[in-house]
């Protein structure tokens, strides 16, 4: 709650509230008052009233996924843990989602723990990051999620080898934050999604933090690493769904456009057939007689 209160004594939180939240229509943001105070933690996330929904709508919606195909726990991945908001917030809505769907949520976190490196050249978009920026209290940070979620610290390259050396097709991947900001740091993380298809969900939920800025486009950061990935991949493919703000309710957040979903097109459960005696039928009011 002191979090909360602290982030609303910030004028660019109440710029976003303004333009994300109150220019949505009224009826809306009255039923969302009784929501807060009394609906359960399934319509605060329809409702976007959990703090960094997109961390609630992913980390529930692969739970869900994980639940109807018979698992009992997954894992959920932060790359860019810096000072490590993202990384708790992400221990708080587990633990909700975890109460709502009986689904276990192993958390894990990747840094190199001293902040950006150098970038390599303009995809790494220079102009908006220092190198060393984003530190990380790493003492502090350890001692406050202990027994919560484990920290990888070092480079990405080494730290993922490390990571699937302990990681299973029993606890399959059902998010990942991605916000490690450079083009060249992205593709790194990017290598995790051509491992054995069985270490994911078949729809596994992607945030990428970065597209929002203006200097962001398919030729640099983020964006040129999902393009080269999906150029690359046959069978896999990091795509952004069209139609996600559609069933959102409150439409107006940047959240929505930075859901990816990836599809493991070889996954097991893509070549499964369900056969059942009853058939499909289609209605045509027009033959109705």
């Amino acid at each position: 709650m002191s979090f909360l209160l602290k982030r609303l004594t910030q004028k660019r939180i109440w710029t976003r509230i303004y333009k994300e939240r109150l220019s949505e229509p009224l009826h809306l943001n009255i039923i969302s008052f009784f929501v807060f105070l009394f609906g359960s933690f399934r319509s605060k996330v329809l409702y976007d009233l959990v703090l960094r929904p997109h961390h609630a709508y992913s980390i529930l919606k692969a739970a869900d996924q994980a639940k109807a195909r018979g698992f009992t726990e997954i894992s959920i991945l932060e790359f860019g843990v810096a000072h490590g908001s993202g990384l708790m917030n992400m221990i708080k809505v587990a633990e909700k989602v975890t109460n709502t769907t009986g689904i276990k949520i192993n958390i894990y976190g990747f840094d190199t723990g001293k902040g950006m490196p150098e970038p390599i050249d303009y995809r790494d978009h220079p102009e908006y990051y220092n190198t060393g920026d984003f530190p990380m209290n790493r003492d502090l940070l350890e001692e406050r999620i202990k027994g919560k979620a484990q920290l990888f610290l070092g480079p990405i390259k080494e730290t993922l080898k490390e990571f699937l050396t302990s990681t299973s097709s029993k606890t399959p991947i059902g998010f990942v934050s991605i916000d490690v900001d450079y083009y060249s740091s992205t593709m790194e993380v990017l290598e995790l999604f051509k491992e054995d298809p069985n270490l994911f969900l078949p729809l596994t939920y992607i945030y990428f933090d970065d597209i929002f800025m203006e200097n962001h486009n398919d030729k640099s950061g983020e964006l040129l690493a999902i393009k080269e990935f999906n150029e690359t991949q046959k069978l896999r493919n990091i795509s952004y769904h069209k139609f996600l703000v559609n069933k959102r309710l409150f439409k107006n957040s940047n959240w929505t456009k930075q859901i990816y979903y990836f599809h493991v097109l070889d996954h097991p459960y893509r070549f499964e057939t369900k056969r059942n005696d009853a058939k499909r039928v289609l209605d045509n009011p027009y033959l109705n007689i």
